[in-house]
């Protein structure tokens, strides 16, 4: 029977229900509506998303079966919807509708929408089909020890990678969705009884509190959700690698997978794991210790070393032997500029190169880069813009920054280190002192999720303490210290 008409629900009116449909879809070509008759006598019509439903599903597994149906009157009178989608149809993803705007949002999410004159509600049947590119190995994050594979564009692939490697009830995937146009679609992922509930409620809160029109990828949501929005510092970990994301889930983190990008967040993110890379459990527990404080040093040149280089050449040439101090002033007497002034040139240039060979076609990217800074390089010395010093410091911080395993917290370091300069040009040591000061103090009010930035760093007893310093061996974690 059909239902008076209440508006936003669907009637079982189909001519009215198709008009409505008809309507809310006009000037969308891509949207296909195909009238028949139901068993060949009742007037039913489907509608789908031409490019995200096959369309030989659609004939081999609802049309020829709805063609072909016979019912008894009984059968159709007690439950229309429950004797099509039990009797009927043999796909198992087939949810009932009483409302358009539910059922408008399943046609644009790849669904098929049944409607049947005289049946008030719609049957939603599951049969979202979209290519989508191969599983590949993390161009942002390569091993040489691990697994080969990486996160997709597909919000599906991604949650099945991660399941594959934890198979356990526990482990929870919740759904929402996010941006009033784009409706995108992303999952939330934990270990119950491993994960903190508050943690868990946290990030569903900030998820809910999230009004924006579209969201494309990832890093729209995550300035949405971070704590400190003015913080240059990474306070989600992003990657597209799901042995990493599986790790953190086992560790307690919750995991926010979103549709139509490869990049998961995790939360929340502390300071140690920025300098931690993937492969760090597969190697020998003392080879990675030695190369995390590798990475520590190098972190810190990267991010002071062309200061010191100025503060010294500068305003503190006394430091420096006297051999030395006299091979850099006979190389700057012919430079016109002070050592700040050459020292920013000298690293925009390089900067400069590396973008241009990070937007460039791959191929042509690494050659730009590094053949142009040879070039650019050689040409400012012998052009007497910059001494060969500043050359080699500038190169220098340039390999230390390529070593930083989180991309987000490479570009942080990339940036601080001209506001420092400048300082360093002015203050000298005492400057680089300050700024380093109040760089600590930041960091350390700095929370992800309400967890201190600093926390696995902030006590020596603590398993996070060791673990940053050192990459404990499995057969002490085994222990259970």
């Amino acid at each position: 029977m059909t239902e008076p008409y209440q508006e936003n629900m669907i009637s079982g009116n189909l001519v009215r229900d198709e008009a409505r449909f008809r309507t809310l879809f006009d000037r969308c070509d891509d949207i296909v509506f195909r009238s028949f008759r139901l068993g060949g006598k009742q007037a039913a019509l489907l509608i789908f998303m031409d490019g995200m439903v096959d369309e030989l599903r659609v004939e081999s597994e609802i049309l020829k079966p709805l063609l072909s149906c016979g019912q008894s009157e009984e059968e159709w009178e007690n439950d229309e919807w429950a004797w099509l989608a039990y009797q009927v149809l043999p796909t198992e993803k087939i949810a009932k509708k009483m409302r358009e705007d539910q059922a408008t949002q399943a046609v644009l999410s790849g669904d098929v929408l049944l409607l049947v004159d005289g049946v008030p509600g719609s049957l939603l049947i599951g049969m979202y089909s979209i290519i989508t590119r191969s599983i590949e190995e993390p161009e942002s994050e390569p091993v040489i020890r691990g697994p080969r594979d990486g996160f997709t564009e597909c919000l599906q692939i991604n949650i099945t990678m991660i399941r594959r490697r934890l198979r356990t009830t526990k482990l929870k995937s919740e759904t929402f969705h996010v941006g009033t146009l784009s409706q995108t679609k992303l999952s939330v992922m934990y270990v119950e009884g491993v994960a903190q509930q508050n943690l868990i409620d946290e990030v569903k809160t900030r998820i809910k509190n999230i009004h924006i029109d579209v969201v494309l990828e990832s890093g729209y949501i995550e300035e949405l959700m971070m704590d400190d929005r003015y913080s240059i510092f990474p306070q989600l970990i992003s990657t597209e690698r799901p042995d990493r994301a599986t790790a953190m889930l086992a560790e307690g983190r919750v995991v926010i997978l979103v549709d139509n990008t490869p990049f998961i967040l995790i939360a929340p993110a502390t300071s140690h794991e920025m300098l931690q890379a993937a492969e760090d459990y597969s190697q020998n527990f003392i080879v990675v210790t030695a190369t995390r404080w590798l990475r520590l040093s190098l972190s810190l040149i990267a991010l002071i070393f062309p200061s010191m280089y100025i503060a010294i050449t500068t305003m503190h040439q006394e430091m420096l032997p006297t051999d030395l101090l006299l091979s850099i002033a006979s190389s700057r007497e012919a430079v016109p500029f002070p050592a700040i002034v050459e020292a920013i040139i000298i690293e925009t240039a390089f900067e400069g190169l590396r973008e241009a060979g990070i937007r460039l076609p791959r191929q042509v990217g690494q050659a730009v880069s590094i053949v142009g800074a040879l070039v650019i390089g050689q040409a400012a010395v012998q052009a007497g813009l910059v001494t060969s010093s500043l050359v080699i410091v500038v190169s220098a911080t340039g390999i230390a920054s390529f070593i930083f395993p989180t991309y987000n917290l490479g570009l942080s370091i990339r940036f601080l280190r001209f506001p420092l300069m400048i300082i360093a040009g002015i203050l000298g040591l005492y400057g680089i002192f300050i700024f380093l000061l109040a760089l600590l103090i930041h960091l350390t009010k700095l929370k992800s999720f309400g967890v201190p930035y600093l926390s696995s760093i902030s006590s020596m007893n603590s398993v996070g303490f060791k673990d940053a310093l050192l990459r404990l061996p499995w057969w002490y974690r085994a222990k259970g210290n």
